[in-house]
């Protein structure tokens, strides 16, 4: 019994090591850190068959113990890189010395001895600290060696014979280490090779499921992934640990592969379903799981699959479950996937607005979703605020990943928009003459233009449903045609050689900052510069590459790491400003886009009161263009200063968020006067003063306000030993002006 106890042991501990899922510093601290204690329990016995003072002995054994729990609290408590630290200080100031000055100074096995300090620093600690520590290590071993050697009577002499012990010891159980280290990181490195293979291949497999699946619904192109991608971020923002998020990235990745076994004239059939057909589809789900229920190494990807109809309130399929009792990673799917199924084109309907996506969420929440899933999908929706999370136009994709574009007639063919913003965006192509119209001269453009779904719209009814709203069009040649622009400056000239632009080939650079848009287009006989100024900083631009006459291909699109300051583009017009009213306690602030700006940090101590005026900026087109709160802590006051944490994010329109597990936030919202929506845009639109109220007891800090029919009160209960508590104003395309604070 007692051996199976201790295989168990050894089993738990060698999966523990090669669990690639844990940092690998934390397991080779481990490692070192048993064989280390191995050595010092070894060196015991040592000591007494060479008759060393039995004080030795005892503090030896006593250094194991002290090390063991020592290690074991750390581990534990997952505070390894502190333990890193206290041993090494302790491994260089206190135990080499002491082996130096009790076990024969350089006559006996201290100089083998003294490679465990070199050894620990070298496979433990990492960057700057390392050089430090290896620079007090040599200190420390040249000191004890110069004040052996100037005062030896300092040194315990042992005979010859336990010199010679101690030093064959000393070799044996070093060498042990270093055996054992370079024995784990070899075998870490053959499973880490395994563990690659055998992801390399399982991601092949699964693939190969989902290409399948899509080769019989051309619908679906691209569903799985986006699924996927959409839940594992999910995943993350529920705190998931990496190897939990890469296994639900599959389970989403493999969800649909029931509709395999579904007939394909049902599948692809354009009009909406009969209710027998509606029934034939739902058995997907039960396909699905029989189907991934057969590969037995991975038991849990069968679960995505049969439970992600299920509904929060029961009314899902196949088994009718509720609430928490259905899976979570089921629950994560179906959030994400119906988010997909929105932003989607469908055999019967076209993908939906960010705000009726929003809207649909809103309202299924607690119903149809999982309420926390749906807020962190929310969430991620007030994040993107460059609209990326949406299916790609196959046809019309070269910001999505097709490399060719044929334009026949003018605007023939236009490309999926490619957002412009302080990041610059550099476009390498080839421009050929269109085949079909061998007697024209092939004339490439670009569109800058603006629309909810990031599209280029020529429909009158779709253009005014996504809001689409057109800037101009640059020519590659120097012309444009301006539509809806303050200014456009435009300039040519010649280029007398260019040795990295090749025939036919041309590079663009394109960026936006604020109000302004600066595009260069670099061929091999010219170059051209546009300045565009926008009607304001609020609107989004995005470019689609079209033209006439021409064939667009070898497209590579790189965007910078760096985003450029305001002053890289020469301003050609005035910034229009909102903000010019009266000037409170504090700046007045211009939020052009989702928390792009914020007030500066106003503590929150005791009872206070802060007033401001909020207006919508002339662009602001959604609910939740408004402004909104976030209550935070930082060291210099200021929203993502040093160590920044969040404790809640409290929108007008009655919405909240908070960061993890820093704070808890009971958020009550009554809209008993409420008038609906467009009443809530039409006030934010026309302005209005808005007074927020803060009570702060200790940890506890309770907030309310009153704004167009919706009632806030927030309790948010401080979960870190932060003193010093702020509240910051900021939005989303709003203007705050007059702010003023009154302490109690």
């Amino acid at each position: 019994m007692c051996m199976k106890k201790i295989r168990r042991l050894l089993k738990k501990l060698a999966d523990y090591l090669y669990d690639p899922s844990v940092n690998i510093g934390e397991r080779t601290f481990v490692m070192l850190s048993l064989v280390v204690l191995i050595s010092l329990y070894a060196a015991i016995p040592c000591g007494m068959i060479m008759q060393e003072p039995i004080l030795a002995t005892i503090s030896t054994l006593i250094g194991a113990i002290v090390f063991t729990v020592y290690v074991v609290y750390a581990v534990a408590e997952k505070k390894i890189a502190r333990a890193k630290v206290v041993i090494s200080f302790v491994l260089v100031f206190v135990f080499l010395p002491a082996m130096f000055f009790t076990n024969g100074g350089i006559y006996g096995g201290t100089p083998i001895w003294l490679l465990l300090g070199t050894i620990y620093i070298c496979l433990i600690l990492e960057g700057r600290f390392k050089g430090i520590m290896l620079t007090l290590d040599a200190i420390v071993i040249v000191s004890i060696w110069v004040v052996g050697y100037e005062y030896p009577d300092l040194i315990t002499v042992y005979s010859r014979a336990g010199n010679y012990f101690d030093s064959i010891a000393g070799l044996f159980i070093v060498s042990f280490i270093i055996y054992a280290m370079i024995s784990f990181q070899n075998n870490l490195y053959r499973k880490d090779m395994e563990e690659k293979n055998l992801e390399r291949l399982f991601d092949q497999t699964t693939m190969s499921l989902v290409k399948s699946l899509e080769l019989k619904d051309k619908y679906t192109r691209g569903h799985s992934i986006r699924v996927a991608e959409y839940s594992k971020k999910i995943a993350e923002e529920l705190g998931k640990t990496a190897k939990e998020q890469e296994e639900i990235y599959y389970v989403a990745l493999l969800h649909d592969v029931g509709k395999m076994g579904v007939n394909g004239r049902i599948i692809n059939k354009k009009e909406r379903l009969t209710a027998e057909e509606y029934e034939e589809v739902k058995q997907h789900s039960v396909m699905g799981a029989e189907l991934l229920s057969c590969i037995s190494e991975y038991p849990f990807l069968s679960v995505g699959a049969l439970y992600h109809h299920e509904r929060y309130d029961g009314k899902g399929y196949p088994f009718g479950m509720k609430g928490t009792d259905i899976p979570e990673v089921a629950r994560i799917i179906s959030v994400a996937e119906a988010y997909d199924s929105m932003t989607s084109k469908s055999s019967y309907s076209d993908p939906l607005t960010q705000d009726r996506v929003r809207e649909e969420l809103i309202e299924g929440s607690g119903s149809q979703f999982d309420p926390e899933i749906a807020k962190i999908m929310l969430h991620m929706i007030d994040l993107d605020t460059e609209f990326e999370m949406k299916e790609r136009e196959e046809i019309k994709q070269i910001a999505g990943g097709k490399d060719d574009l044929t334009i026949d007639a003018h605007r023939d063919e236009i490309s999926e928009g490619i957002v412009l913003n302080p990041f610059m965006t550099t476009i390498h192509m080839k421009v050929t003459l269109d085949k079909k119209n061998p007697s024209h001269h092939p004339m490439p453009s670009m569109i800058l233009y603006d629309s909810l779904d990031g599209r280029y719209h020529a429909d009158n009814q779709n253009a005014e449903s996504f809001m689409y709203y057109e800037y101009c069009e640059i020519f590659f040649n120097g012309k444009c045609t301006e539509k809806g622009v303050r200014k456009l400056q435009s300039k040519v000239a010649k280029i007398l050689s260019s040795d990295s632009i090749g025939p036919n080939e041309y590079r663009i650079e394109a960026i936006k900052i604020r109000d302004h848009v600066l595009v260069r287009i670099t061929g091999t006989e010219q170059a051209v510069e546009v300045i565009v100024a926008l009607p304001d900083s609020t609107r989004f631009v995005y470019m689609g590459l079209t033209g006439e006459a021409c064939h667009i291909s070898d497209v590579k699109i790189e965007k910078s790491e760096n985003a450029r300051e305001p002053g890289f583009i020469h301003r050609i017009a005035e910034e229009i400003s909102y903000i010019d009213g009266p000037v409170g306690d504090v700046p007045n602030v211009q939020v052009d886009s989702y928390r792009t700006d914020t007030t500066e940090g106003i503590e929150i101590e005791g009872n206070m009161k802060i007033t401001f005026h909020a207006k919508s900026l002339p662009t602001a087109r959604l609910v939740w263009h408004c402004p909104y709160f976030v209550i935070y802590s930082s060291k210099n006051g200021q929203v993502n200063g040093e160590d920044y944490t969040e404790y809640a994010l409290i929108r007008l329109d009655g919405e909240s968020w908070e960061a993890g597990n820093t704070a808890d936030n009971n958020l009550i919202v009554d809209r008993h006067d409420f008038d609906g929506w467009d009443e809530w845009k039409k006030i934010n639109k026309e302005g209005y003063d808005c007074t927020v109220t803060f009570e702060r007891n200790d940890r506890k800090i309770i907030t309310r306000t009153i704004n167009g029919g919706i009632s806030i009160k927030n309790t948010s209960l401080i979960n870190t030993d932060a003193k010093k508590i702020y509240v910051s104003l900021t939005g989303d395309q709003c203007a705050l002006t007059n702010i003023r604070i009154e302490r109690q």
